[in-house]
């Protein structure tokens, strides 16, 4: 462990620091992946067809509530049926919505501008874990979530050449008031960071105090003109979007910012336990979120989100990294491109309470359909502990870490000469070693993906280096990224103005649990 006293023979410095020196020089920080590969597809044309058709029934004949007077009115005034806060939509009006006006890609722009995302077609934008009320790491345990601990996380996505997106609440700072602590992680984001963030959506006044501070930071034409912020707006599944996420979505979708709009879903509790039936709800839960944020301000930029879980049928605990939620993926991804709208879904989901094996298997096995499917904006990609309870700080750098191989992994086969290879096999000769040849001389440094945290060395080399584990090598890491850490720059008269404004806005209302 960290506190522990460094073993003796061990050199301080020599072959971590060169090895840390070797990773930095070869980490390509981009800021989106560009895939190179077409997307797995699990159904045939007329197996989505039948998804989709199942979907618009849903909307035909089920409905969708909507516990929002103003969403009602909107939805009425363009010709869905409105029964009290139940909502049909006539065959193929929710999916016309859409397809009419929104955007099939956009870019949501950072404060600096060489991490602008792109957020469709062939980009995949991967951000960290969004929710959890607890933290651990190897030092402290679990315990609840500080304002410190959000702002660790945020640097240390900052510092990833990994992470694309600073991401939304990377944990729950329960230190400070409900009603406003979504100031302090705003102001997080926007300052310890310059990669794109994700706002507020607990209360629809917590959205324009979002849209408030990215107006003092971005100016205000630069709202109207472009996206800089994109938000989690999930439904309350089966069927139901509930006021407090249709009063975000509204506020957002009026400044012409993004929305995810994403149906949380355990199957088998709040959907059907099969494959078919949950891709079905979850689509017709979607398109008329979607539908609604059109009709708002067609042309705002939406996300097809999922967020598919199995569950245990024994103890109804939700349960990750399981054949089912791959399949719903492969089959909403597929989905979301016939519709011609971004998608969100994936990550590094696990149910283990720990960086163990349990949470490496799990994520793994949520991280590979993610990225064949093509997903395109990926939540949760690290530090998801005890199925999003728990922010993990050893779980975050080892996620990280599998990051970049994932990026390494996206850009597909390299069929260039050199890729090819051809004349060096011709001249090397059967029988003969390619260690010395000037072709793996000239790629050595840049051939294979190299991790951060693995230990590859003989098993004296790693004894002699202090037997550390995976986790205890995690910890090292993130407490020297965060000893490391610069903040970006930020103007002057901008962070004036975004202080006074958080300190005036605070005052204007008492301190709330709630």
């Amino acid at each position: 462990m960290s506190d522990q006293a460094e073993p003796r023979g061990r050199r301080s410095g020599g072959r971590e620091g060169r090895r840390a020196a070797r990773l930095h020089a070869v980490a390509e920080r981009v800021p989106f992946i560009t895939r190179t590969m077409a997307p797995f597809e699990v159904l045939s044309e007329e197996g989505l067809a039948l998804i989709e058709h199942n979907a618009d029934v849903i909307l035909e004949q089920v409905g969708v509530e909507f516990r929002d007077a103003d969403a009602l009115a909107t939805l009425k005034d363009a010709g869905a049926e409105v029964d009290g806060e139940l909502v049909r939509f006539p065959r193929g009006m929710a999916r016309a919505l859409v397809q009419a006006t929104a955007p099939r890609e956009f870019t949501q722009h950072a404060r600096n501008p060489a991490n602008d995302v792109r957020i469709g077609g062939d980009a995949t934008v991967f951000a960290p874990a969004y929710g959890p009320p607890f933290v651990r790491d190897l030092d402290q345990g679990r315990r609840y979530g500080t304002i410190e601990d959000f702002r660790n996380f945020v640097k240390l996505t900052y510092a990833s050449p990994w992470l694309h997106h600073s991401g939304g609440t990377v944990c729950e700072p329960v230190d400070l008031p409900v009603n406003k602590r979504h100031l302090d992680m705003v102001e997080a984001h926007l300052r310890c960071s310059d990669k794109p963030f994700m706002g507020s959506v607990t209360h629809p006044d917590r959205a324009r105090d979002t849209v408030e501070m990215a107006r003092i930071v971005f100016g205000a034409e630069r709202l109207e003109r472009d996206c800089v912020i994109l938000s989690l707006i999930n439904a309350n599944s089966p069927l139901v979007w509930d006021a407090t996420m249709l009063g975000a979505a509204r506020v957002y979708a009026e400044a012409n910012q993004a929305t995810l709009m994403t149906p949380f879903i355990l199957a088998g509790a709040m959907s059907p336990a099969t494959v078919a039936g949950t891709a079905a709800q979850t689509l017709a839960e979607a398109l008329a979120g979607m539908a609604y944020v059109q009709l708002v301000r067609p042309g705002a930029p939406v996300v097809f989100g999922s967020f598919a879980s199995s569950m245990s049928m024994q103890s109804g605990a939700p349960t990750f990294g399981t054949p089912e939620p791959a399949l719903v993926l492969y089959t909403l991804a597929a989905c979301a491109r016939r519709l011609g709208v971004p998608f969100r879904s994936g990550g590094a989901l696990t149910a283990a309470k720990v960086a163990d094996a349990q949470a490496a298997y799990e994520s793994a096995n949520t991280m590979q359909p993610t990225m064949l499917s093509g997903v395109n904006f990926v939540l949760h990609v690290a530090g998801w502990l005890e199925g999003g309870l728990c922010m993990g700080y050893e779980k975050f750098v080892l996620d990280n870490d599998q990051a970049g191989a994932w990026h390494a992994f996206a850009k597909g086969v390299d069929l260039s000469p050199n890729g090819q290879a051809l004349d060096a096999i011709i001249a090397n000769g059967p029988g003969q070693h390619f260690l010395g040849s000037a072709h793996t001389l000239a790629n050595f440094e840049t051939a294979f993906w190299r991790s951060q945290l693995a230990d590859a060395n003989s098993f004296e080399q790693w004894e002699l280096e202090g037997s550390r584990d995976a986790t205890q090598r995690a910890n090292a890491l993130w407490k020297k990224t965060l000893a490391d850490y610069q903040p970006p720059p930020i103007d002057d008269a901008v962070d004036q103005e975004l202080r006074e404004w958080i300190e005036r806005r605070k005052a204007s209302f008492p301190d709330s649990n709630v």
